[in-house]
């Protein structure tokens, strides 16, 4: 047995400083989470998938070191074993920083396409050391501030703890810090937290030696920050060669400019963006649109503006305006600063706004319409080439105006995974469109109105006098070439499901045609991962499997209402973070509504039959929050339900855990292991693979009958009077 009095077991550890700690750890999580997830897409792809493996494997890696704090003894959790954990959570972050970048190309092939396999690798790989301290520190501290006879009570202290320092770090990240600070900075600000933290348990704890190892780490940070800027050499690494001419963070994306000879490269995140000057892919974008209209007088492009674009649109004689929007003003301005010419003429007005929020609420009325965003790489990016978006963008369309927009890369051959791309967005836009024509350039150009479209755009520009330097007759005469047409109709002949907002079809073929570039490996691993899921499940304990239930709900259903929330009133950083907060603050709500129930199984039965029926109700009333926005005459009305039911999600969710946890069988540990498991099996499937190919209709029902099999459960082990 453990001597109470031994350096090892510190009965006197002061539950307020226990606390205080798991607040910090919780900020430190979230702020440590969104800066390597920034970092992760601009390493490995930018798509669903990586989101997916980047967020699945954090929760999964730190349920595995709950389960691990599960098998330490308590009696071992001392101050000075929680100043060790919160020294090595301050200090792994910059570390892991600076592998991300500094590996990605000694790993990996400098600008090649990592695989599937090499993301997960390195993905588990970067976030391990942090995941597995943090949720040990998690479940000890659970453990070890609940009273012997009652769990619950311990478990829901550090679950409000834990989830109010999310609170925290989400907010600071979003609202205060990323928009004055590099990565490097910004994570300088947890590490002074946690450092000070050390010193506060050291100083308790009487070890002088954890005591000066604080100082000295504080110091030696402190004068590294400030004599060299960190952020500043290992982005050279990322682009070793050329010069950096700007580099920022904005809430949306860390933007890094380059130039090499000449040449000016935006990065977002680590991942290109475009170049400039981009002569031949500006002019695609421009002309197969402009040239159907050639008279328009109104123009509105979405993104792109930087490019070269809006120059080019301008060099047809009528226009009066053309609408830039942006999402990210850093964008914008960098693009002032380094392009000022891009924005000179008084004619073009960009917007630092949600291109979609813009379509759906401006009064103007278009000519012509140009979608220059990347591919529907993410449920994000979806959204620009669903049903719903078509319809808005030809509500602000002139009578016989164009939409046109780019998809996937033509390369002489179209994969099958390519033409159920483009048979997709083809069947979509049809259902507003009369008219469409496929363009097979560089990218896949598509052309949609009410009134005739014509190909022959050479006869156009010439009636025009418009005289390009690529997409000229001659370049035409290839482009437009029998073959290459031939090959796009039969890609257009087939089957092919209709892209929504709710069911974004479009986003899980991309990622097809994404992963169609590789070899990937058999189904052992997959099947092995499968095995191990079901023993895991077969063996968890009834209050275990609630919680299972509730944080595969707490991942799936948020990622449902963020989805809902974009699509109906935009992407902008602000309202989004609206949404986390207030799921966050549902979260710490329930955890203490939750922590005062008897814990007789009862409660415990009727939470998971509410998160049931929660599911069930989303995909009934998500598609008419629009109507009601319609008929009340605001859109406050609709955000207003939104944020309630992201609300109700989170109290429900979070009051699990304390009932659980009073309904006795599990412990603290197998309760988070149990609940970030869930979660992480939440966002590895759904995000990327269940709800672009089965919509939101089916999460939502997947979802609904794992929590009815719960309370099922739950109901048949609780004790009868």
């Amino acid at each position: 047995m453990t001597d109470p009095a031994s350096p090892d077991c510190d009965p006197a550890l002061p539950t307020r400083l226990l606390l205080s700690a798991i607040v910090g750890l919780g900020a430190s999580a979230v702020i440590t989470q969104l800066v390597l997830l920034r970092e992760l897409l601009g390493a490995f792809a930018g798509n669903e998938l990586v989101v997916g493996v980047a967020l699945g494997s954090w929760l999964l890696l730190t349920g595995a070191g709950a389960w691990l704090g599960g098998c330490l003894r308590r009696e071992r959790f001392s101050l000075r074993f929680l100043s060790a954990g919160l020294l090595g959570i301050a200090l792994l972050p910059l570390g892991q920083l600076l592998a991300v970048r500094g590996l990605r190309d000694v790993v990996f092939l400098r600008g090649a396409t990592v695989d599937p396999t090499g993301i997960l690798l390195g993905t588990l790989a970067l976030q391990l050391p942090f995941c597995l301290i943090s949720g040990a520190l998690l479940a000890l501290a659970s453990a070890r501030s609940a009273d012997p006879a009652e769990r619950a009570p311990g478990l829901a202290r550090v679950y409000v703890a834990d989830t109010l320092g999310g609170i925290a770090g989400g907010a600071l990240f979003t609202f205060v810090l990323v928009p004055r600070y590099d990565h490097f900075a910004l994570l300088a600000f947890p590490a002074a937290l946690h450092l000070l933290l050390v010193g506060a348990l050291a100083w308790r704890a009487r070890a002088w030696f954890l005591l000066g190892i604080a100082g000295a780490v504080t110091l030696g940070l402190g004068a590294l920050l400030m004599r060299v800027d960190v952020d500043a050499r290992s982005t050279g690494w990322q682009h070793a060669g050329r010069q950096i001419v700007h580099r920022v963070n904005s809430p949306y994306a860390r933007l890094v400019v380059t130039r090499d000879a000449g040449q000016l490269t935006f990065f977002e995140n680590g991942a290109p963006m475009f170049s400039t000057p981009q002569r031949e892919a500006v002019e695609e974008t421009v002309h197969y649109a402009l040239s159907q209209r050639p008279a328009a007088r109104r123009v509105l492009l979405l993104s792109g503006g930087l490019t070269g674009a809006a120059r080019e649109i301008l060099r047809y004689p009528q226009v009066e305006r053309v609408v830039v929007v942006e999402l990210d003003p850093a964008l914008l301005s960098a693009g002032r600063q380094l392009l000022p010419d891009e924005f000179a003429d008084a004619r073009i007005a960009a917007l630092a706004t949600d291109g979609r929020r813009f379509v759906q609420t401006t009064a103007e009325r278009f000519d012509v319409v140009i979608v220059a965003v990347p591919d529907p790489a993410t449920l994000q990016l979806n959204r620009y080439f669903t049903a719903e978006f078509f319809s808005e963008a030809k509500r602000c369309l002139a009578p016989g105006g164009v939409l046109a927009f780019g998809l996937g890369r033509y390369a002489n051959y179209v994969s099958p995974e390519l033409a159920q791309l483009l048979a997709t967005a083809h069947r979509t836009v049809r259902d507003s469109f009369a008219e469409v024509r496929l363009i097979p350039g560089g990218r896949v150009y598509f052309l949609a109105s009410d009134a005739p479209l014509t190909l022959d755009i050479a006869t156009q520009l010439e009636a025009s006098g418009i005289v390009t330097r690529y997409v000229n007759r001659h370049y035409l005469a290839a482009t437009l070439a029998p073959d290459r047409l031939a090959d796009l109709d039969r890609a257009l002949a087939q089957p092919a499901a209709r892209n929504a907002d709710f069911a974004p079809t479009l986003c899980h073929y991309h990622l097809r045609h994404w992963l169609s570039q590789f070899t990937l490996p058999g189904g052992i691993a997959g099947g092995v991962g499968l095995l191990l899921l079901a023993v895991y499940l077969g063996r968890m304990r009834t209050a275990a499997r609630v919680v299972f239930a509730a944080g595969f709900a707490a991942s799936t259903l948020e990622l449902v209402l963020l989805l809902a929330f974009q699509a109906l009133y935009g992407s902008l950083y602000r309202q989004v973070g609206l949404v986390v907060t207030v799921f966050m603050a549902g979260l710490a709500v329930g955890a203490i509504v939750g922590n005062r129930q008897s814990g007789n199984g009862r409660a415990l039965t009727l939470n998971a039959l509410a998160l049931a029926a929660l599911a069930a109700a989303l995909p009934i009333v998500l598609p008419h929050l629009g109507s009601l926005d319609i008929a009340l005459g605001t859109s406050v009305s609709g955000q207003g339900v939104l944020l309630a039911l992201t609300f109700a999600l989170a109290g429900l969710v979070g009051a699990q855990f304390p009932l659980a946890g009073a309904s006795a069988g599990a412990t603290a540990a197998q309760l988070f292991t149990a609940d970030l498991v869930g979660a992480a099996l939440g966002a590895l499937l759904v995000g990327a693979w269940l709800l672009p190919l089965f919509g939101v209709g089916l999460v939502c029902a997947l979802t609904a009958g794992l929590n009815l099999v719960a309370a099922i459960l739950v109901w048949r082990s609780s004790p009868r009077a």
